[in-house]
């Protein structure tokens, strides 16, 4: 069944050069296999963004500002694609500029690193950064513009930030009168739901709203539900379109065909991302400055006794001034592991439990963020297994969960 929600008014291609440098001592450090699509010939999950029939004529004769980056494309029967906007353009749609999230525009920018305005070489439009000293559009961006399209790749994790500029921005557009549409991706982590939920009082960019870590909704699910849960600020609704995937259901396994950003550059990464993501609100490095981000931890201040595994993080792409850059790192290789469809907390409170000097782990603030509550860290500190902080967040996932069922496009 295809789903439309209308206003409510009315395959491989290898973009990235693969840097090698951060070798491991106890394993060869060898460029990895970029991501790949799953690619069903009966059942073709089209995304969103190659549904032009759905969208094209709603945005011919508008003014049209769009929210993208290297992850916004329209895929062709060949296995190649044209990034959205060289589409639209070529099919005669007004694009007045170009909204740019964090990591920028072409998603070259590292983690955090503050993202300039700037003008596209290619089509000299204007680039409006939204991960600079904005993250909200202004008033004075959107006033010549009569429709805002975002369409960017979500891996559904609270604290990967697309979820909020998406939030940002349809608040903006809500305060302005200006309608949104989103051209919806698979979420390659959505078929479960868990994890700590974000507490109002810790919340911001990376958690503007109160859910658990990993949402099970698509971008486009996840913009309804700003919507209808009425979460933008002062309650505030955006007049909403959502242009669905075809062929996709949450249970349907799903292989970005391109890095949704320097750090995730592959499956397995983004499948571990709920798990160790939460090594960013520490001082113990989680793979950053190699070429395997996101399927390795480790520190200095890990017990070299313990973890036999060691490697040592460098500047690379995505990472100019990685954790403990040019330092051994002691830790644990979970490169060729199966992922869990879980939160896991068992490497982090492993890696707790044998650090050699514990006053260098956390990052007070930062940690607290990452999580969403300060129960966790207390948690680990006194001794608590995975199992028994898992069972602390059950009520608020089963609370979640009811939330979620009512803005499903796809069961």
């Amino acid at each position: 069944m295809t789903y439309f929600i209308g206003f409510k008014n009315t395959f491989l291609f290898l973009f990235f050069l693969v840097i090698s440098c951060g070798n491991g001592q106890q394993q060869k450090n060898e460029p990895q296999k970029m991501i790949s699509a799953e690619n069903d010939p009966a059942e073709k999950i089209a995304v969103g963004a190659n549904r032009t029939d759905a969208y094209l004529p709603v945005l011919k004769g508008k003014k049209i500002g769009i929210v993208a980056n290297q992850t916004s494309v329209v895929f062709k029967d060949d296995g190649g694609y044209t990034h959205l906007v060289d589409s639209l353009l070529a099919l005669g749609v007004d694009v007045q500029k170009i909204f740019s999230p964090e990591h920028g525009f072409r998603g070259k920018a590292d983690a955090g690193e503050k993202v300039e305005d700037s003008k596209d070489p290619k089509t000299q439009l204007p680039i409006v950064s939204l991960h600079g000293k904005n993250r909200k559009p202004s008033s004075a961006v959107l006033k010549d513009l009569d429709l805002v399209v975002f369409d960017i790749q979500d891996v559904g994790v609270r604290f990967y930030t697309y979820t909020s500029t998406l939030h940002l921005v349809m608040e903006a557009c809500a305060e302005n009168n200006i309608p949104v549409m989103v051209l919806d991706r698979p979420n390659p982590n959505g078929s479960y739901v868990d994890g700590p939920t974000m507490e109002p009082e810790h919340s911001g960019f990376l958690g503007l709203v109160p859910i658990p870590l990993v949402y099970g909704l698509t971008i486009g699910e996840y913009g309804k539900m700003l919507n209808g849960e009425k979460w933008l600020a002062n309650g505030v609704q955006c007049d909403l379109t959502v242009i669905p995937i075809e062929n996709y259901n949450h249970d349907k396994d799903y292989s970005l065909p391109i890095r949704p950003s320097p750090n995730l550059p592959n499956d397995q990464s983004i499948k571990l991302y709920p798990s160790l993501g939460f090594f960013e609100g520490t001082h113990v490095n989680a793979g950053r400055g190699t070429e395997f981000q996101f399927q390795r931890y480790g520190a200095p201040f890990l017990d070299k006794n313990v973890f036999s595994f060691q490697y040592t993080p460098h500047p690379n792409f995505g990472a100019k001034a990685p954790k403990h850059d040019g330092k051994v790192c002691y830790g644990e290789d979970l490169s060729n592991i199966t992922p869990p469809k879980k939160v896991s907390f068992q490497w982090l409170i492993k890696a707790y439990q044998y650090s050699t000097d514990k006053t260098k782990f956390f990052k007070d603030v930062s940690f607290t963020h990452h999580v969403g509550n300060e129960k966790v860290r207390q948690q680990i500190e006194t001794g608590k297994t995975d199992k028994e902080i898992r069972a602390s967040w059950k009520e608020d996932l089963e609370s979640f969960k009811k939330i979620r069922k009512k803005y499903l496009i796809y069961e």
